[in-house]
């Protein structure tokens, strides 16, 4: 098993942005968001589940999730979010330890955004690498990229750990608060501490 950087953040912090940059210094990259919404396509298995657990309504025309109507759902319904996971995790598990075993590079970074809040990946990771920025920041750019309201943006939040306990639990942080050229700058040194970590491993 190569060492396994598991990164995480809130929503909107720039998780994706700072996997990029990992892998462009030749870190392997393990995206479970990636996974989780190719196992809810057109026609996958879990669709076909989820449809049987919460209604034909949240299944599209092509037979994929209804990513929307979902998202509504679940931010309002613990017992429908822990369902949806129920059906979900253990997939994009079995998935994700599939990609990691293939993986040639030094280390593997696994973006899992509820790494800190869901049991399943407890002990999962070498290290966990929070990527942080100021809750306004993290509410603007949800509201820009997704069309969602602030209100929304709020609800989803909530259902995430605070954020001065998911710094608690980091081993390292990369400040996301700024523009991307500050950001880059943070990557070098982690490759190489992580580089480094691999190899005492």
């Amino acid at each position: 098993m190569p060492y396994l950087v598991g990164l995480t953040g809130g929503i909107g912090s720039g998780k994706s942005t700072v996997a990029d940059l990992f892998a462009e210094l030749g870190a392997g990259l393990v995206d479970t968001d990636e996974i989780a919404r190719a196992l809810t396509g057109p026609g996958m298995p879990a669709v076909a589940e989820i449809g049987q657990r919460f209604g034909a309504e949240y299944v599209t025309a092509d037979r994929a999730l209804d990513r929307g109507r979902m998202r509504r759902l679940v931010f309002a319904d613990d017992r429908a979010r822990h369902d949806l996971e129920g059906i979900l995790h253990p997939l994009i598990r079995q998935e994700s330890q599939r990609m990691i075993a293939k993986t040639t590079a030094p280390y593997v970074v696994v973006v899992v955004p509820l790494l800190l809040e869901t049991r399943n990946y407890r002990g999962y990771a070498n290290r966990i690498l929070v990527v942080d920025c100021p809750p306004e920041i993290q509410i603007e750019r949800v509201m820009k990229r997704s069309g969602l309201s602030r209100e929304e943006v709020l609800a989803i939040m909530a259902t995430q750990l605070p954020r001065a306990e998911r710094l608690r639990n980091a081993d390292d942080i990369v400040d996301n608060g700024a523009d991307l050229a500050a950001v880059r700058l943070q990557i070098p040194p982690l490759h190489e501490r992580y580089l480094k970590f691999a190899a005492q491993e």
